[in-house]
Formats: C-alpha cells, sequence, structure tokens
C-alpha cells in the first residue's frame, strides 16, 4: 500500500526508506562512538511502514535490525546499556511499523469499500446523459472535490420530450446527505415535469415546488437557508433555438464553431430555485439561434470559481479560445477538465465540486 500526495512524488517517498537506511550507515561510520545512527533506522522503519507494501515494510525493517546489531558489535557496545539502547529503538520502530502499515492496510480496504458504494449510488442517482439526443451530442462530467467522495450536490441532466431537448444543470446549497436528498428531488421533478409542461418557466415553477416540498420535511436550517442554483435550457425541436432560465447560477457558454466563446448571461438575474417566495415576478427565458457545429457548455461554480496559487478565478470565457479545436463535447469537457487542473495547480483553494455538461448541434 503506497500513500502519496502527487505522482511526482511517488519516487522519492519509495527510495527514502533505502536512502536512510544508507544515511544511517554512514552516519554512524564517519562519526565518534557516542553517536550513532539509530534515528535514521528507526525513521526508514516507520516510513517504509506508512508508504510501502508489507514485504517492502518487513525487508527494510530486517535491514534496518541487522544494521544496527552489526553496528553495534564492530563498535564493541554489545553488552553496555547504550548499544542495547540502540537495538532496542530499532526493534521497537520495526514494530511499529508492521503495526502502521496493517491499520493502513485494513484501513484502505474501508475506503475502497466505502468508494464503490458511493461510486453505485452516484450513477443511480446522476447517471450519465445519453451520448446523443437527435441532432446533438452530449457529454457530462462529474468531479467531486474530495477524491474519496464520488457523491454531492451537483447535478445535470439531459432528456427529450414533446416540446425539445430539455436540459438541467445545478448546484445544491450545502454538503452531505441533504444535498444528495434535494438532488434526488430535483432530478425526479425535472424528469417528470419535463414531459409535461410545455412552457419552460411553468418547468421551473414545478422545480421550485419539488424544492419546497423537500425543505418542509428538514431542519430548520433546511428550511430558511435550503436552496439550488440552476440552469434550465431547451432546444427547440428543429434544435434552431435555444432557450433558457437562469436561477441564481453561473451562466453557460456558447462555443461558436470557430472556435470563439460567448457568455450567456441572463437578461434578469433571478434567485435560486426554493427562493421563489421572495419574488413574486420570475424572470422570463431568454432566446437565442444556435448555429450549426456550435456546443452549449454548461458548468457549476466549481469551475468558475477555482482559483489559482495567486488567487484569481478560472473564466472558460477566456480560457477555452486557446484550448482549442473543440469539434466533440466530450473534447470540450476533456479540455476545460485539463485546463483546470493546470489552473488549480498548487492552490489551497480548489474545494468545491465540478459538473459539466456539453451539448453540440451538429
Amino acid at each position: 500500500m503506497v500513500i502519496v500526495t502527487s505522482s511526482w512524488s511517488a519516487p522519492v517517498v519509495r527510495g527514502l526508506p533505502g536512502a536512510l537506511l544508507v544515511g544511517g550507515v554512514v552516519f554512524d561510520a564517519v562519526t565518534p562512538v557516542q553517536y550513532t545512527g539509530d534515528p535514521f533506522f528507526a525513521a526508514a522503519c516507520v516510513l517504509a511502514g506508512a508508504t510501502q507494501a508489507l514485504r517492502t515494510t518487513v525487508v527494510t525493517c530486517l535491514l534496518a535490525l541487522a544494521a544496527i546489531i552489526l553496528l553495534t558489535i564492530g563498535e564493541g557496545q554489545v553488552g553496555n546499556h547504550r548499544g542495547i539502547a540502540n537495538m532496542s529503538t530499532v526493534l521497537v520502530s520495526a514494530a511499529i511499523a508492521v503495526g502502521v502499515n496493517r491499520a493502513l492496510e485494513r484501513y484502505g480496504r474501508r475506503l475502497a469499500t466505502v468508494r464503490g458504494v458511493s461510486e453505485a449510488a452516484q450513477r443511480a442517482l446522476l447517471p450519465a446523459p445519453p451520448t446523443r439526443i437527435g441532432p446533438l451530442g452530449i457529454a457530462a462530467r462529474y468531479d467531486a472535490a474530495a477524491h474519496e467522495a464520488r457523491i454531492g450536490g451537483d447535478i445535470y441532466a439531459a432528456q427529450e420530450t414533446p416540446y425539445g431537448i430539455r436540459l438541467l444543470i445545478g448546484d445544491v446549497r450545502g454538503k452531505g446527505m441533504g444535498a444528495v436528498g434535494a438532488v434526488a428531488v430535483l432530478l425526479g421533478a425535472f424528469r417528470e415535469a419535463a414531459d409535461d409542461e410545455p412552457d419552460l418557466l411553468r418547468l421551473a415553477g414545478r422545480l421550485d415546488r419539488a424544492l419546497d416540498r423537500h425543505k418542509a420535511q428538514g431542519g430548520d436550517e433546511t428550511r430558511f437557508e435550503g436552496f439550488t442554483t440552476g440552469v434550465l435550457a431547451e432546444y427547440t425541436p428543429d434544435c434552431d433555438t435555444l432557450r433558457l432560465v437562469n436561477r441564481g447560477h453561473p451562466p453557460p457558454y456558447l462555443i461558436a464553431p470557430d472556435g470563439g466563446v460567448r457568455t450567456l448571461e441572463p437578461t434578469t438575474p433571478d434567485l435560486p430555485f426554493g427562493m421563489h417566495g421572495l419574488n413574486g415576478v420570475r424572470s422570463a427565458p431568454d432566446e437565442l439561434a444556435v448555429p450549426p457545429g456550435a456546443t452549449l457548455l454548461l458548468v457549476t461554480d466549481g469551475v468558475t470559481e477555482s482559483r489559482d496559487r495567486h488567487g484569481a478565478f478560472y473564466d472558460p470565457a477566456t480560457r477555452l479560445p486557446d484550448l482549442g479545436p473543440l469539434p466533440t463535447p466530450h473534447d470540450v469537457v476533456d479540455a476545460l477538465r485539463a485546463d483546470l487542473a493546470v489552473w488549480t495547480a498548487h492552490s489551497p483553494n480548489d474545494t468545491d465540486d465540478r459538473a459539466m455538461l456539453a451539448v453540440r448541434r451538429d
């Protein structure tokens, strides 16, 4: 079992126990007898136990014990308290190393089990959309901020309806199972109402009411502060026209066939889903023409609020044109994820989930 923080550090970590063993022997050989290399040997054992497989840990510990015993014999320290203390230190460190290794192995198995369960729940709750609906190619990605936790509060969906192809992307306030419950409610409401409501504004109202019912069953924090930012998009049956309803969410982006990127800011900013009681009139859908070959990109704030190491926010509108050509929606989301990885490298602020939904009209 190897525990490292990044790919570049893995070879360094794997080689450290051996380097410490060599360092301990050299230190003991070149210093007076009252100095000893046993701290190097002890550190090599513990580090191997925390970062290496069991077999490598055992070999490292045996080498450390052999080295300290041979050095102690060579210095004539076997019978006195200094030699006994040195050998005891390395022996105890070896025992600790093996114990730590076994504990981490058990933790790794539990983590793998939990991760498998969370991935299964994520696939059931948020299945990948179809790769094609009519003339639209579709690609979606979900990246959790914590790599061990594959489930969170970002949502997306794509559905063919009698009124056109409808899309949803959203970000539920909060984390944990409360956010997951809201995700389930909103997705269920969208899948049912998208086929029933001919008007996109009425569809948004159905999502509002579904979230209100969910909030009424929660605690005080959920009732008073529960909301979801989101964008509803609708391609008309001929896919020539796109309608958008934005409820407090980062704006979508339209990538033209020539690679230019347009930010689709809402004409009238509006409140998130679940907060319609604070505003009596909801904004009307925005409408625009979509040329063949154009790609609509919907993202959550985990993308737009990603920061580099200097604290600057990521802006897809300025970054995407330099990533092309991006002929398919899969190319769009793959290039965006790769560019985000570069942007947030060494950033301490990269702590939010990210969802991306790209739709291209062929």
